[in-house]
This record gives C-alpha cells, structure tokens and sequence, in this order.
C-alpha cells in the first residue's frame, strides 16, 4: 500500500500564497505520475498540477503562471507553489501518485481564499 500525506492548505486572503506539501510513503517502486488535483463544491475533481512518467511537467490552464509544482529530494515528495490565489482556486487539493495502474490519492487539505 501507499500512503499520501498532504499539508499545508489553509484560509488566505486574495493575492496571497500557501505552499502544499504531499509525501508518500509505503511500498513504492516506481512512480508514473505525481501531483496535485483539486475539487470545488459540487464540481468534478480537477488537475492542478502534476509530474508525468514522461519527464512533463502539466498545468491547468487556470493556474499558469500563478502555481508552480516541484519535487523534494526525495522523489516521493512534491511541494505546490500557490501564489496570487483567487477566490475561485478554493477547493480541497488532493495529492495524487500513480504507480502502474494503481492511483493513490490523499486526505485531502482545504485552501479557501476569501477577504
């Protein structure tokens, strides 16, 4: 099995930035895809961003230019970037690993944006 641990969301105010923090951890061998996907009350879950299998780096078109993905130095750690947050980027984001076919997904933490 494989664990996904995520932190950092929170309240902001408009134009601020949070930082999210996910580690995975258990048995893992090899990772496909990492990254984040975020959900909005009664809307479908979304990528954020994310790390492709094949060296890609993908974003929401909502999110370039403002979000930025990266990893730690250990490979199973990814960090996201939020900066000059709207009050439509208030959603819960989940962290996501695919290893082969199997998906992995996080708690989940809550980022609201609002004055």
């Amino acid at each position: 099995q494989v664990q996904l641990v995520e932190s950092g969301g929170g309240l902001v105010q408009p134009g601020g930035s949070l930082r999210l923090s996910c580690a995975a951890s258990g048995k893992i061998f090899i990772i496909n895809d990492m990254g984040w996907y975020r959900q909005a009350p009664e809307k479908q879950r979304e990528l954020v961003a994310a790390f492709t299998s094949g060296g890609t780096t993908n974003y929401a078109e909502s999110v370039k230019g403002r979000f930025t993905i990266s990893r730690g130095n250990a490979k199973n750690t990814v960090y996201l970037q939020m900066n000059s947050l709207k009050p439509e980027d208030t959603a819960v984001y989940y962290c996501h690993l695919r290893q082969v076919r199997d998906d992995y997904w996080g708690q989940g933490t809550q980022v609201t944006v609002s004055s």
